[in-house]
């Protein structure tokens, strides 16, 4: 099982990186990069690259805030359309996994894949109890391919520094480590099986979703055996308007069923495109689980929060989430971080509440984050993609679908779940009692600094929050002003000493002077210099 490796491989030659890198300058080579790069070349170049950069193709075509849209739909593309691997090379994977004939097990196994993806493909077939299935094969040597070409891309990452659509320059190990965390948990077929179970444990109360079945026996960390299922593909409208379905009930149970599955599961489908999800039998039907989200307690009760605050455009209780949700080291400047957080309210406080995108709001969140030196959880970000990715795939079905009432009426219900009185009375009376306790110190302490004041005795110490860069700019004026005095009063002492017959001298001038005429030009010039400098910065 490939959980839990770390990407390195003893087994790999020193020259195995150099002779990769050579593969990937040969790409770059034959697409002439120096003519420009379009999103279709783009997508071309990492098709021809491997699985790792279509991966990374994929992880991008999922962050607006970084490419621009244009190249965000073409490397769309890469989740369902990547070239297939040779049958052989699925047979191959099939008997070493299984130990056996592949046609001891199938009846039929179809040649062409129903779907090649980076890190596997997808072939229909039949088991020998005549049951159908789909086979989800993983490509040959896949763990160590993209283990060496993410040891690569971190060494280039040291030097290449992308800047962002924000203007921000973009964390690129922190993305190729988001990518290698999530191709890890692909790789292992066992693990996508599981979440599949769980996923059907959690939903089973509704009745209008469903899951594949696992054909548990048949299932190993490189081969996932399931029930096939044979469904319209969601974003098919006209096939499923033939067959008689409402698209604004199919749109309404989608968006309240991803709701469910972040706001009170806080398990959710990562990548909801509309080759993911089908509808059969009335029913919506959640396919390739192997990138999914999850979201701690605490977590979702942030979210919960920060979902009521954009919707009724509250800063402070935004502002409290994000600082709740997130992790720092640094020091927050409180008041640029409210400052942004008004503006992006501002901005969607212009639009109608039906045609708020939240998925879109909450990117908006982690670039406002980011920007302040903010990091949200690795859940967090993925939940944003894959609301924006619902958001559009539940706008092709009904676009009169009001999401953002369907995730609010979700919050509402889940807290109104959460309410307990008989823990809400007992939290409260602790904090009235914790309360009552601080009022009897608070009146003793503010009776002892009336007694100091009376004494002159007291100080006050004021901070001013975001203060410091103004300070900073003041305090490198007055150093400034302080070197050209300095270097002013050298110079004109060095010309007194010059009217002298001070000894010794050089070339005729009294060498203090000359001494003191170099320090006086040596000041004025780098006065000179970091003036001109601050001002191209």
């Amino acid at each position: 099982m490939t959980k839990g490796r770390k990407c390195e491989d003893p087994k790999q030659k020193d020259g195995s990186s150099g002779e990769r890198l050579r593969e990937i300058l040969g790409v770059f080579g034959r697409y002439n990069l120096i003519h420009g790069l379009s999103p279709e070349k783009l997508r071309h170049i990492l098709e021809d690259l491997g699985p790792t950069f279509i991966k990374l193709g994929q992880i991008l075509s999922m962050r607006p805030d970084m490419i621009p849209e244009e190249y965000c739909r073409e490397l769309t593309r890469l989740r369902t359309e990547v070239r297939p691997m040779a049958f052989a090379e699925v047979v191959a994977v099939l008997e070493s996994e299984y130990g056996d004939d592949y046609r001891e097990i199938f009846s039929a196994l179809e040649e062409k894949p129903l779907g090649s993806a980076s890190i596997a493909q997808v072939h229909a077939a039949v088991l020998k109890n005549g049951r159908s299935v789909v086979v989800k094969v993983q490509r040959p040597d896949i763990y160590d391919r993209m283990c060496l070409d993410i040891r690569l891309l971190h060494k280039a990452a040291v030097i290449i520094k992308i800047i962002g659509r924000t203007g921000q320059v973009i964390d690129l190990n922190g993305v190729l480590d988001e990518m290698w965390a999530v191709a890890k948990q692909e790789m292992d077929f066992m693990t996508e099986a599981e979440h599949i179970r769980r996923f059907g444990e959690l939903n089973r109360a509704l009745k209008y979703v469903a899951f594949p079945e696992v054909e548990w026996e048949l299932t190993t960390p490189k081969v996932l055996c399931m029930e096939r299922i044979e469904g319209i593909q969601i974003d098919d409208t006209e096939a499923l308007l033939q067959e008689g379905y409402d698209l604004h009930d199919i749109a309404q149970k989608l968006a309240a069923g991803y709701a469910k599955q972040v706001i009170e599961d806080g398990f959710f489908h990562a990548d909801p495109h509309p080759g993911n999800i089908l509808i059969r039998d009335g029913k919506i039907v959640f396919i390739d689980l192997g990138m999914v989200g999850t979201l701690s307690a605490h977590d979702r009760q942030l979210l919960k929060k920060s979902m009521m605050a954009i919707v009724q455009c509250d800063v402070y209780e935004l502002k409290q989430a994000v600082l709740g949700i997130s992790r720092h080291t640094g020091k927050i400047n409180h008041s640029r971080l409210s400052a942004d957080i008004d503006d992006m309210l501002n901005k969607y406080g212009a639009i109608d509440l039906g045609g708020l995108d939240i998925g879109q709001a909450f990117m908006d969140l982690m670039a406002i984050a980011e920007t302040n030196g903010l990091s949200m959880p690795a859940g967090i970000s993925m939940l944003g993609r894959g609301m924006i990715t619902m958001e559009g795939v539940i706008g092709k079905v009904d676009p009169e679908t009001d999401v953002i009432s369907v995730y609010a009426a979700a919050v509402a219900g889940a807290s109104f779940e959460e309410f307990d009185l008989r823990k809400i009375l007992e939290k409260n009376g602790r904090l009235l009692y914790g309360l009552g306790g601080r009022s009897l110190e608070f009146s003793s302490n503010l009776m002892e600094i009336m007694k100091l004041a009376s004494k002159g005795q007291s100080k006050l110490n004021i901070e001013l929050v975001g203060s410091e860069e103004p300070l900073s700019k003041i305090s490198h004026m007055v150093n400034r002003l302080i070197i050209s005095l300095l270097s002013a009063a050298i110079l004109i002492g060095s010309s007194l000493i010059c009217l002298t017959d001070m000894k010794p001298t050089l070339l005729g001038i009294p060498l203090f002077g000359v001494l003191g005429y170099t320090l006086s030009f040596i000041l004025g010039a780098w006065l000179v210099f970091d003036i001109i400098i601050k001002k191209k910065l």
